[in-house]
């Protein structure tokens, strides 16, 4: 039986979701080997969601993570559960065509009614509720891009999607608007806990606490962990955010982005419950969260973004962040939670869920979220489960992993991220941020040139020094410190580790080198 686990995620800052929930339950650690017709690696929603899904049809399942559930980005996301998508049906139509932005449409929404039939089918008190998502202009914001919005929504069958002069919530005036019917939200710990003792219910394996370190498909597909044991499997899912088995070709197809989030106490009802959107770029996101037992509700708003790695000072985007809404919501107030979260945001808009390129036919990933982890989250394992299973799906050709997109707005941001990649490489030559661990105040971090070393040293609250190499295990770019979750951030690719250099996400599979 699982055992209740205090959270460890992957930064120091902790989301509404830690703070009212109790963790999610912890599960041993794999310690022999096993067999299973599906192993799944990932314990956010991408992974209970293929684990539930497969264990439905009769699959036998192991899932192994090598941290707890919901530790990576899943346990930082807002939760909103939405079919109005971030890049827009306008540009989704200019990339796929009428018919690929009606799949993308189709897809998400079918997402969210899954989510739902899985909470009713399971019985999971986790929150969920049906509401309306209204997408509002920024101040030097033009109503043409409503109405085109407008116009390419009901192109993708999104026909109930109004024009409204105002939303006519209480508390909030957006103005000039958009508004999406029955979008959705849920508590995500509260959901995934259902998950996961659905998974334990169908005869379903989670593994915990377990790295896997190696993975090989084909006609003798494993896994192999840190520890040395395998499981054997038909078929390999990898959902861990980004691949981590892949060394170039999908980190050169989406690209890591930081998101910040606040969650402000508002008085109850002193805000209408909906999902709030502004075309802003970087854009920001609205929710409300119900607290127990309390006289507020929380104001759970999100935004402020940029390149992981490419921002020497993250506190300033979550003063940012308070700004905008003290200024947009005026009856917010004590601000209870700070946190940040990473996405991945595919060069062409939408996420990739299916066969690994340049893989054996049954290695799978789920990847490129693009801000949506939930839904992509949810429809990435409807795709791979029919995958697997040999059936049919409308959504497989439209989030194909090996696809090509050759429009020009696709191709010039293609160009434009990796053309931002190879110049960190630079860093190589420089001479660090530092010139000696003497210079590094208590409580942060710089990385220092040693000669031909770029050394990451950490220097903790109580002056010792710690210091590990400053050269990304995956290709190798040089980490920047993240002085808001007191990790390494590699501003290649995404790859993160904790001040002392352990790994924290993908790409990388490993921790930062020992400096010898």
């Amino acid at each position: 039986m699982p055992t209740p686990n205090p959270a460890q995620t992957s930064g120091t800052t902790l989301s509404s979701w830690l703070g009212t929930a109790p963790a999610l339950p912890s599960f041993q650690p794999l310690t022999s080997n096993l067999t299973a017709d599906v192993v799944v690696v990932g314990g956010g929603i991408a992974g209970l969601t293929t684990a539930y899904l497969l264990g439905l049809e009769g699959k036998k399942v192991v899932l192994l993570e090598d941290g707890e559930l919901a530790s990576g980005e899943t346990g930082r996301t807002t939760a909103h559960l939405s079919f109005a998508l971030d890049d827009r049906y306008t540009t989704l139509e200019q990339l796929f065509g009428e018919e690929g932005a009606r799949l993308a449409a189709d897809s998400h929404r079918a997402a969210v009614d899954r989510i739902e039939r899985i909470v009713k089918q399971e019985q999971i008190d986790c929150d969920f509720t049906r509401l309306p998502g209204y997408l509002f202009l920024p101040q030097n914001g033009t109503v043409q891009e409503l109405d085109d919005e407008q116009k390419a929504a009901h192109r993708a069958g999104l026909v109930d999607v109004e024009r409204l002069p105002d939303a006519g919530a209480q508390g909030f005036r957006t103005g000039e608007c958009l508004v999406f019917p029955n979008q959705g939200q849920f508590h995500i710990l509260k959901y995934l806990r259902g998950v996961a003792q659905a998974i334990e219910q169908q005869g379903g394996r989670i593994f915990t606490r377990t790295h896997v370190k190696t993975v090989h498909g084909g006609s003798d597909a494993r896994v192999v962990t840190d520890g040395g044991q395998e499981v054997r499997a038909q078929a390999i899912v990898l959902a861990t955010n980004t691949p981590f088995n892949d060394l170039v070709v999908m980190h050169t197809k989406q690209h890591p982005y930081r998101t910040y989030v606040i969650g402000a106490r508002v008085p109850k009802g002193s805000v209408t419950k909906a999902l709030y959107w502004d075309t802003a770029d970087p854009y920001h996101y609205i929710r409300l969260q119900e607290v127990e037992n309390a006289d507020y509700d929380l104001l759970i708003v999100g935004g402020e973004d940029h390149k992981t790695g490419q921002e020497p000072n993250p506190e300033e985007n979550l003063r940012c962040l308070e700004t905008w809404t003290k200024d947009h919501f005026p009856t917010a107030g004590q601000i209870d939670y700070r946190w940040s979260g990473q996405v991945m945001e595919p060069v062409d808009g939408l996420g990739y869920a299916g066969r690994n390129p340049l893989d054996d036919d049954n290695v799978y990933i789920i990847t490129g979220d693009s801000g949506h982890g939930m839904t992509h989250g949810t429809l990435g394992p409807i795709i791979i489960t029919d995958l697997i299973l040999g059936r049919e799906n409308p959504w497989a050709k439209l989030y194909d992993p090996g696809r090509v997109t050759v429009k020009l707005e696709s191709v010039k941001e293609y160009v434009k991220e990796n053309l931002n990649v190879a110049a960190e490489y630079t860093e190589l030559l420089t001479g660090g941020e530092a010139k000696t661990a003497e210079e590094v105040a208590p409580g942060t971090g710089a990385v220092i040139g040693r000669g031909p070393l770029k050394v990451a040293v950490y220097k903790d609250p109580a002056g010792q020094v710690h210091e590990c190499s400053a050269v990304c295990p995956h290709l190798h770019c040089i980490v920047h410190w993240n002085g808001l979750e007191n990790s390494w951030d590699c501003p290649c690719h995404g790859s993160r580790f904790d001040a002392y250099g352990k790994l924290l996400a993908g790409p990388a599979n490993s921790d930062l080198p020992a400096v010898e």
